[in-house]
């Protein structure tokens, strides 16, 4: 089998489960694919090296975890204006969402939280890694993790989630 056939396949047999992932880490379809796309035109570029380890799953998550993280770096720069908005703006990305029950609580839940908090609850409770292959994957310490992974479970008590906070334990 051809490098580039073997790239061809991972990428099929993956793209879906990638995509959810993606999903998960970032909140919306769009980010969601960039974040694939991008991981995996990386991964194009290493595949013979990465595929030597035997863990390209491994590497494209951990590309696609950096990516967001670098990306809500950018974005949450402060912008100083002379004009204060008079009403939040709405996500339109939340109301795509179609799933049912406490998935969909817990989602919403999830959304309400800064993105770095987000993403260690994701990586913690969804990947299930540990914190220090979080810490690794987001480019932080242990203890940055353990404190963003107890202040957003401490948001989700504190709000009308305290159930669903339950659940992640």
């Amino acid at each position: 089998m051809t490098e580039e056939q073997a790239f061809a396949d991972f990428v099929r047999l993956r793209t879906a489960a990638l995509y959810r992932y993606g999903y998960v880490l970032s909140g919306n379809h769009h980010d969601a694919d960039d974040l694939v796309q991008d991981a995996l035109i990386r991964l194009r570029g290493h595949w013979a090296r990465v595929v030597r380890r035997d863990d390209p799953t491994g590497y494209v998550r951990t590309t696609m975890a950096r990516l967001h993280v670098s990306a809500w770096r950018r974005r949450r720069r402060e912008w100083l204006t002379s004009h204060v908005p008079d009403e939040a703006v709405p996500d339109p990305g939340l109301a795509q969402v179609d799933v049912a029950g406490d998935a969909e609580r817990l989602w919403n839940a999830l959304a309400t939280l800064p993105p770095r908090q987000r993403a260690v609850l994701v990586l913690r409770f969804y990947e299930r890694l540990t914190d220090q292959e979080i810490a690794t994957t987001l480019g932080v310490s242990g203890a940055t993790i353990r404190s963003q992974a107890k202040r957003g479970l401490d948001k989700l008590r504190a709000a009308e989630f305290s159930d669903l906070s339950e659940a992640l334990r």
